[in-house]
């Protein structure tokens, strides 16, 4: 799994540095289009020592995008620089002007789904998942026809370097989880307790058990089954 970060990091990298080189843009160019103060908080995003994220934040991709779009040869296309968030957010052509951006039309035919979390985690990264919402965003494209998905704010470090504290996990109810998912496990380890959430690697569920995996520290977490509410696959990670 860390080998596949560092793949999708070195691609990133590279991408970014192509699009700024062919939109003939400085990196001191490209650093004040994106609000920063010089090329030094820029140039991780195109170096694969410095930057080991994997796909980058929505809002820093629509950055991107208004400082390329259309310039270079042959122009910069939308759907080259949103290839940058990942593949949720290149869904097929959308009906809209042609020269509309992509980020544009994305969030016109979002729809908003509920944030839930919890500011502070348990030693296990645990939240209290108690049906308040936190905020409302917009839904990426592959969650848009989907009943019930929501997202919700990672807690604690204890899924780094996968998910980060503060980060954003969208999650789809619908679809079964299988062995290798991320997911957003729902548990009330007491009779008349708080249900408690926790974002981890699904490892396997049966009739006696609920087993989660961890990365920091590694280790795994077994449940009863029977305290178990819910497990959502989580579809991809967002902006924090």
């Amino acid at each position: 799994m860390y080998r596949q970060m560092e793949k999708t990091s070195e691609a990133i990298t590279a991408r970014v540095r192509a699009l700024r080189k062919r939109a003939n843009l400085s990196m001191d160019d490209m650093a004040r289009a994106l609000g920063y103060k010089g090329a030094s908080s820029f140039q991780r995003y195109e170096n694969p020592e410095l930057y080991t994220g994997g796909y980058l934040k929505r809002d820093l991709v629509a950055a991107i995008e208004t400082a390329v779009l259309d310039k270079g040869d042959p122009p910069i296309a939308s759907h080259e620089i949103w290839e940058l968030a990942g593949p949720e957010f290149v869904p097929p052509p959308l009906a809209g002007p042609a020269n509309a951006r992509l980020g544009e039309l994305i969030e016109t035919q979002s729809r908003k789904i509920p944030v839930y979390g919890h500011a502070v985690g348990g030693v296990d990264g645990e939240f209290l998942m108690n049906g308040e919402r936190l905020d409302e965003i917009l839904s990426p494209p592959t969650l848009n026809q989907t009943a019930g998905a929501y997202a919700v704010f990672v807690a604690g470090d204890s899924m780094e370097p996968r998910y980060f504290d503060g980060e954003t996990a969208y999650v789809d109810p619908m679809r079964r989880p299988r062995k290798g998912d991320f997911v957003v496990a729902q548990v009330q380890n007491e009779e008349y307790g708080p249900i408690l959430a926790y974002v981890k690697r699904f490892v396997s569920r049966n009739s006696a058990e609920l087993v989660l995996a961890q990365y920091n520290p590694q280790k795994t977490i077994a449940f009863r089954n029977d305290a178990v509410q819910s497990v959502h696959v989580i579809v991809m990670g967002g902006a924090s």
